[in-house]
This record gives structure tokens, C-alpha cells and sequence, in this order.
């Protein structure tokens, strides 16, 4: 079955299909005449946590090594509640002019075009897709390497500490790819819910597992060097070092806390009733409270475990080998969370790129056609021929771009400097815009 759809939108093109199905569309539609939304502030909570607690979350206790006791828990309290405020604005900026009854804006981009316009759209743009991209190929990286840490972790268990165990990425950048080409084709934020959810649970375990183990280690009587001020010139690192890694400390939980380059379309999920506005600043509430907790509690633990001498990552980074089965699990959880992760953070370019296509050429049949095919145990699927090749190609070329540049996760820190000032700023005028 084929039918070519003549509407503005592909998520109304769909509501046709099902509706037609189904007796009737108007039932099935919200004000927008898009199909009706259906998350709620719970859904929006998953989607949050997913976005946010990453798996830079067991980095942090070597970001607070570098800014010390003072600075570090200062830090990152500060972050959460600068987060938390841009939040609130822009869940009123979701409909313009007025944040209950207004117009929705569907995107962080629609959202500065109908309430700054100019200049403005393209500089945000600019930091809002560069920074996605940047987090889909980081995501790539830090999915391989936990894969990788399993096998490393059982190979430590059975040859012994002393063992390299050197093991290749790039099987693994292939392996997650392949999983991220068949979940692309999930066609949008409204059909994430389970996936958000299910990455969440995986965000709690391995945060826990690593919680845990970091108090079991300091229960233990295991002395670590720690100061207010963190690693100390001269005996950790020089003068220069100290500078740089303190100032990428601070870049690297900015990046953990950012979140706003998805929060418009992660409230674009939720059902009108209450208003959007109020249901996506709970869930903002539940979502930052949630992560700033596990972010202090790791962070500050994680420092009391392994002092100034904190790995990146103390699960990949092995600061811990045994006991290795639960190493493995928390690392499986890891590489589910962000096989999830990669999915909200993508979904924004996916809805970009096919938007501005059907708009460009409204009568090309590969853009506009849809095929209903039933899968068993999950009912009729909508496959659109330029949604499959086009999202394949884009997962294809973020996995090879992580094979070219390993390195590249050194870089989110500064991307994520770069695009937090911009985002950030632009909310507050936004808001300001808003009460004028």
C-alpha cells in the first residue's frame, strides 16, 4: 500500500493515513492539526534525564579533581541552576505570544524566529545543529569504548591486572551504528517515549553501580589525596596544565547540563491539557533535580575514591576491576543509555533536514510518499523512502567521522563552552521578548 501525501507536514501526512484507517481524523488531531499529543511531564522527565545524565557523569570526579572541594560542588550547583531558569523560559517560548494559547513553535529555531528573528536564528542555529552533531559522533565514541570496557574488563579478570588487553574500537562504532541505522527510523520525539524511558533506567543503574562502588572504596580506608583546591602545581600538574584542564572541567559540565537545544521539541511531545508550559517546567524541575543529585553525589564521591588522581572515566577509565561481572553490567548500561541518547539528540536534525525537504519540493514522490507495512507484534509502520536513506547516511557518516577522530570527545568540552553561551543568552531574550 501506497499514498502519496499532499500536506504541509509529514506528521500530518501520517494522521491522514491513520485517521483514514481508523474512520476519521479529526478525533486523532490536536489545534495545530497535527496527531494528537500524548506525553505527559513524566514522559518529559525521561526524555530530560536522557538527554542530560550522560555518561560524563562518571567524568565528573575527575572534574572535580581539577577545580578542588570549593569550586567543584560550586560549579556544578551553579550550572543546575542556571539550567533550570533558561528552562523555564524557554518552556514559554513553546507558544507565541502568549505561552498558553499562542502559536507553537515546534523547534528551539522556531522558537527564536518568532520571538528574536534576524540574525539571531542563524547564529542559534549555528550552535544548536553544530553541537547535536558533535554530541551524535561523541556518543559514537563513548558507546564503543564502554562496549569495549566489557571485553577489557574480562580479560583483566582472566589474564590478570598486569595485561594490555588492547582491543580495537572500530568493531563497536560499527555494532552501535547498525542499531542506531534500524532506531533512526523512528519517525519522531512522539514514538521515543519507551526508548527515553529504558535509557533513563540505564542512566540510574550505572550512576548507582558507580556510586556505589566509589563509597565501598573509600569505606574501605583507602587514602586518596584530595585539597580544596584541587590537583596542586608542581606535584599533579604545571602551571599551564592546571589553567587548561580546570577551564575543561568547567566546559565539560556545562556540556553535561545543556540541554535546550532539545527541550522545545521534547515539549512538543506533550498533550495540551494542562498547558505545555506548566507540565515541561515540572519536568524540568524533576529532570535537573534528578541529574544534579547523581551529578554532586558521583562527582564528589567518585573525588573522595580516587583523589587527584581520578581517571576520566572510572568504569572505562578502570579505576575499578572487581567485581568485573558488575564492571560489565554497568557498562552494558552505558552503551544502552546511549544508544538511546544518540536518538533524542538526533531527532531534532532528522525532523530539520526532512522539514526544509518537503517544504523545498512538496511534490516529489520520495519525500512525500509513505508505505504502510504491517510488522508482526507491532502493528502498521509508516516507511518513507527519503527518511530511511537519508538518516542512514547521516548515522553512517557520524560513525565514520568517530573512527577518523577518537579523539573528538576532547573536543565536546569546548563545544559545549562554545554553544552554551549563545543557547543560554538567547533565552533570556527571548523571554524578555516575551514581555514586551
Amino acid at each position: 500500500m501506497a499514498r502519496e501525501m499532499q500536506h504541509n507536514s509529514m506528521y500530518l501526512e501520517q494522521a491522514d493515513l491513520e485517521g483514514n484507517e481508523n474512520g476519521g481524523t479529526h478525533k486523532n488531531l490536536d489545534d495545530d492539526g497535527r496527531p494528537k499529543r500524548t506525553g505527559t511531564w513524566v514522559t518529559a522527565s525521561a526524555h530530560i534525564i536522557t538527554a542530560v545524565i550522560g555518561s560524563g557523569v562518571l567524568s565528573l570526579a575527575w572534574a572535580i579533581a581539577q577545580l578542588g572541594w570549593v569550586a567543584g560542588p560550586v560549579i556544578l550547583t551553579a550550572f543546575s541552576f542556571i539550567t533550570f531558569f533558561t528552562s523555564t523560559l524557554l518552556a514559554d517560548s513553546y507558544r507565541s505570544p502568549d505561552p498558553v494559547t499562542g502559536k507553537r513553535n515546534y523547534t528551539y529555531m522556531d522558537a527564536v524566529r518568532a520571538n528574536l528573528g534576524g540574525w539571531k536564528v542563524h547564529l542559534c542555529g549555528l550552535a544548536q545543529y553544530v553541537n547535536l552533531i558533535g554530541i551524535t559522533i561523541g556518543y559514537t565514541i563513548t558507546a564503543s569504548i564502554s562496549m569495549v570496557a566489557v571485553k577489557r574488563s574480562n580479560c583483566f579478570h582472566k589474564h590478570g591486572h598486569h595485561e594490555k588487553c588492547n582491543i580495537s574500537n572500530y568493531p563497536y562504532m560499527i555494532i552501535f551504528a547498525c542499531i542506531q541505522i534500524i532506531l533512526s527510523q523512528i519517525p519522531n520525539f512522539h514514538k521515543l517515549s519507551w526508548l527515553s524511558i529504558l535509557a533513563a533506567l540505564m542512566s540510574f543503574s550505572y550512576s548507582s553501580i558507580g556510586l556505589g562502588l566509589s563509597l565501598a572504596k573509600v569505606a574501605g580506608g583507602g587514602h586518596a589525596r584530595t585539597s580544596l583546591t584541587g590537583t596542586k602545581v608542581g606535584v599533579d600538574v604545571t602551571a599551564a596544565q592546571k589553567v587548561w584542564k580546570a577551564f575543561q572541567a568547567i566546559g565539560d559540565i556545562a556540556f553535561a547540563y545543556a540541554y535546550s537545544t532539545v527541550l522545545i521539541e521534547i515539549q512538543d511531545t506533550i498533550k495540551s491539557s494542562p498547558p505545555e508550559n506548566k507540565a515541561m517546567k515540572k519536568a524540568s524541575f524533576v529532570g535537573i533535580l534528578t541529574t544534579t543529585l547523581f551529578y554532586v553525589l558521583c562527582g564528589c564521591v567518585g573525588y573522595a575514591a580516587f583523589g587527584n588522581d581520578a581517571p576520566g572515566n572510572f568504569l572505562t577509565g578502570f579505576g575499578f576491576y572487581e567485581p568485573f561481572w558488575l564492571i560489565d553490567f554497568a557498562n552494558v548500561c552505558i552503551a544502552v543509555h546511549l544508544i538511546g541518547a544518540y536518538q533524542v539528540f538526533s531527532q531534532p536534525i532528522f525532523s530539520f533536514m526532512e522539514r526544509n525537504c518537503h517544504q523545498r519540493w512538496p511534490e516529489n514522490k520520495v519525500i512525500t510518499r509513505e508505505h504502510a507495512i504491517y510488522i508482526p507484534f507491532y502493528g502498521v509502520y509508516y516507511l518513507n523512502l527519503f527518511r530511511l536513506v537519508w538518516r542512514t547516511l547521516y548515522v553512517i557518516v557520524t560513525a565514520v567521522l568517530a573512527m577518523i577522530f577518537p579523539f573528538f570527545n576532547d573536543f565536546l568540552g569546548l563545544i559545549g563552552a562554545a554553544s552554551f553561551w549563545p543557547l543560554t543568552y538567547h533565552s533570556l531574550l527571548q523571554l524578555d521578548q516575551l514581555k514586551v
